[in-house]
């Protein structure tokens, strides 16, 4: 674990009323926020991230409200903002660096702490292994990436199964990959081998080479009529790119 003078310093930019997040001196974006719409999820991979929301019928505020929602990685707070502003989860989102959760307060409208809502300043990977965690999450939402944005920080089997365990059963896991790299057959296959082959399901990449994979602890595949329903629903409801979401959803 990096201690904090070891971290890279956060910082933001703004273009066409879209404001992005940015860690040290390079220039891949870690997130954004359309200034005007602070809730709104603006990138397509961060949308698919939300995928797991095709197991559950998303306008039901009562069934969504009960859910408890965890992001590793807080980014530019997109999906923890979503999670409970638009969901009404309860949601814990776990990031290492204070820089990014003191830029997000700031300039990304991520709001203070409540008992229903709350960022941890920690390690991913031991909130995953705290015993305290076991069986606690409907939905873990997993984007862990440096500065330097070459492959997920966190990336091992003792790591994913640390993941699974923070699930509850019939719970879901979505990470973010890169899908056009040499590492990505060896993450999709670490998955597979720690939740099951039949547990893992996973987007095509994106044009920016995002490629959203899902791993479920005892979950079946929705049928395909509730998934087109669900699609179009999520589409209706916030606009999302689900178009081609059931041919991009493919088993692992």
């Amino acid at each position: 674990m990096m201690g904090s003078d070891d971290l890279p310093e956060a910082s933001c930019s703004e273009e066409a009323g879209v404001r992005y997040l940015h860690l040290g001196d390079t220039p891949w974006v870690q997130g954004c926020m359309r200034v005007r719409k602070p809730c709104a999820i603006e990138l397509e991979y961060v949308q698919r991230m939300l995928a797991w929301l095709l197991w559950h019928e998303a306008s039901d505020a009562t069934a969504l409200q009960p859910l408890h929602t965890v992001q590793l990685g807080l980014g530019a707070a997109s999906l923890s903002k979503f999670c409970v502003q638009e969901l009404g989860c309860e949601n814990t989102a776990v990031e290492l660096n204070p820089q990014v959760i003191a830029v997000c307060r700031s300039w990304f409208a991520l709001a203070p702490d409540t008992p229903r809502s709350r960022v941890l300043c920690s390690d991913a990977q031991d909130w995953a292994q705290d015993p305290n965690n076991a069986g606690a999450v409907d939905a873990l939402m997993v984007d862990l990436y440096d500065h330097e944005a070459a492959g997920p920080v966190l990336d091992s089997a003792a790591f994913y199964r640390a993941c699974r365990h923070t699930l509850k059963d019939g719970g879901l896991m979505t990470v973010n990959l890169f899908g056009r790299t040499q590492n990505f057959a060896q993450s999709l296959a670490t998955l597979q081998q720690v939740f099951g082959r039949d547990q893992v399901w996973r987007f095509m990449p994106t044009r920016e080479g995002n490629a959203v994979v899902l791993a479920g602890k005892g979950v079946a595949l929705p049928a395909a009529e509730v998934l087109q329903a669900r699609c179009v629903q999520l589409r209706s409801l916030w606009g999302w790119k689900t178009t081609n979401w059931l041919k991009a959803l493919k088993t692992a």
